[in-house]
């Protein structure tokens, strides 16, 4: 994922009063429970003041917050907005660019009174976490596995396509991009519409501003490399390669300007929203995309229960395509493998209580609280077997995908730190969905039909498992924390504003050797070995060190 600048988006909202606003409301609840605020920048929802789960962990800790997200604003402009006052919320998504402004409290000064924080990460993970003045700011928030992984969501990047499509071919094997396409394309031929008369859309592309990684980043995966995110590395040679320059990258591109012209690739692509793309996904419409499963699938679940996704084959399945048959695919690596170190929740300078925020954070991560967090309450949101073994029935699985309830009911606070894999009990799964027997019982039946036709038991297994492939991984937690203070982050942001505005024009173009070589000159001319030499150095650092 992609990180971004968060101080001058706090700066506004502090400029509208939006931390004043919750802070006032809260005079009007009991003096007895703290109130925090938290802003995360990117997009999210807000739970009611009168939250269901939100007042039950709050009746628990003593303890609540009020979460705001990114709306309305984009990143870029932000930006380049000046520091107004330095005031921040409690809590903020914390990065480089939030500790060279001095704005983060060191963890490491405060945890030893906080069990669930320092033991939250080994000795060795919270030291990879460590900057320059030899203290700790962020806890990263995903990829902490607890004593086991049990991973079947593929929740990272893939070549998505939908159930009915695979059907209505018999099931084919499809391992490489032609093929796909291929399918695609004979698809909307024998069926161009939906049942109801409206245009299926073959394919559609994510660019909304830092969502476009998965445009760019695709080459990477289909020479068979993992998500290093911002380079591939070769596991022999320990070098350090370059994924936009490659013949697969000139191939992919040229391979997505063909499919426009034939219209294939949705013309809206490259003007939508990423809330404009969520509707169209809504919809059904959308036949295939690539996209990372976290950025779609929890927001079109609602919408898709109202369309009878199951009956009509809306629902998607990961498909492990390379540039060609001889290339192992790797989309999908073990979660636990991908630690990001280069951001997560930090504690302001701002904050006026900061023995209760520490303390919050702790009580986030306490098991029970945690089983609050996702699977709700007992009874109302889940069973529990003579086994010991949680599950949803018929009923609790519809209210899980009720958007209402999602508002008034569910509070995840899912951008605070978490556990995955297995609970303490070695049974049950911290969340809901890594758990195979309550994903097995409510997988989708069109899914389902899909997953057995493929002999799979479940997302995983549409693309195979891979074991974290070096030290170094993965390489984006570096290039993520460059900033403009560096050479190599100066070009890093240059190589991202050339590709954000030339890789569309790439795939509009009626001539797609012109576009492509004046994309490769403006590219070039960001010297990205600058940026590269960087990386290189880390990746020797991390395979000497770690």
């Amino acid at each position: 994922m992609k990180k971004r600048c968060f101080l001058s988006i706090i700066l506004i909202a502090v400029l509208s009063g939006l931390w004043m606003n919750a802070k006032s409301a809260e005079e009007k609840k009991s003096c007895d429970v703290k109130t925090f605020t938290a802003f995360f920048s990117v997009n999210g929802d807000s739970r009611e003041d009168d939250n269901d789960i939100k007042e039950m962990i709050a009746e628990r800790i003593g303890a609540r917050c009020e979460e705001y997200w990114l709306s309305g604003q984009s990143v870029e402009d932000i930006m380049n907005e000046d520091i107004a006052n330095g005031e921040y919320p409690d809590f903020i998504s914390g990065g480089r660019e939030l500790y060279e402004a001095d704005a983060l409290l060191p963890i490491d000064e405060y945890w030893e009174d906080y069990p669930n924080i320092y033991h939250y990460l080994s000795e060795e993970e919270w030291d990879t976490l460590r900057q320059e003045d030899g203290h700790i700011y962020w806890m990263p928030q995903f990829g902490v596995i607890g004593d086991e992984d049990v991973e079947v969501i593929h929740t990272g990047e893939a070549f998505w396509i939908q159930t009915r499509v695979l059907k209505w071919a018999d099931y084919p094997d499809i391992r490489t991009l032609d093929e796909y396409f291929d399918l695609l394309e004979r698809y909307v031929e024998a069926n161009p519409t939906m049942e109801d008369g409206t245009p299926n859309i073959p394919y559609t592309i994510l660019c909304d501003d830092w969502r476009y990684f998965v445009l760019e980043n695709v080459p990477q995966f289909l020479d068979g490399y993992p998500n290093d995110g911002s380079c591939m590395v070769d596991p022999d040679t320990l070098q350090v390669l370059d994924y936009n320059t490659t013949a697969t990258a000139k191939r992919y591109f040229r391979k997505l300007n063909e499919e426009f012209h034939k219209g294939m690739i949705d013309p809206g692509s490259f003007t939508s929203t990423y809330e404009e793309y969520l509707e169209k996904l809504s919809t059904g419409a959308v036949l295939g995309k690539v996209d990372q499963w976290w950025q779609f699938a929890y927001d079109i679940g609602p919408a898709y229960e109202k369309i009878n996704a199951s009956e009509n084959g809306y629902n998607y399945v990961p498909l492990p395509v390379t540039i060609s048959r001889g290339v192992q695919n790797r989309w999908h690596v073990s979660r636990a493998s991908e630690f990001d170190i280069s951001s997560g929740i930090s504690v302001t300078v701002s904050c006026d209580d900061v023995a209760g925020a520490f303390q919050f954070l702790n009580d986030l991560l306490d098991e029970d609280i945690l089983r609050l967090r996702f699977w709700g309450a007992e009874g109302d949101d889940y069973e529990v077997d003579e086994n010991g073994r949680y599950y949803r029935n018929a009923e609790q699985q519809q209210r899980v995908n009720d958007a209402g309830l999602i508002a008034s009911h569910y509070c995840y606070y899912s951008y605070f730190p978490r556990k995955e894999g297995l609970m303490k009990d070695g049974i049950n799964a911290y969340i809901p969905e890594d758990q195979q027997s309550e994903t097995n019982r409510n997988l989708p039946a069109d899914v389902i039909e899909c997953l057995d036709a493929y002999g799979c038991k479940n997302y995983v297994d549409m693309l195979g498992n891979n074991e974290k492939p070096g030290k170094w991984y993965p390489m984006y937690s570096y290039s993520d924390q460059l900033t403009y203070s560096t050479p190599a982050g100066s070009v890093w942001k240059e190589m991202t504003r050339v590709k954000q505005e030339q890789l569309p024009k790439v795939i509009l173009s009626d001539d797609f050797e012109q576009a492509w070589a004046e994309y490769m000159q403006l590219y070039k001319a960001c010297e990205p070995q600058i940026f590269f030499d960087a990386m290189q150095k880390e990746l020797e650092r991390r395979a000497d060190c770690r």
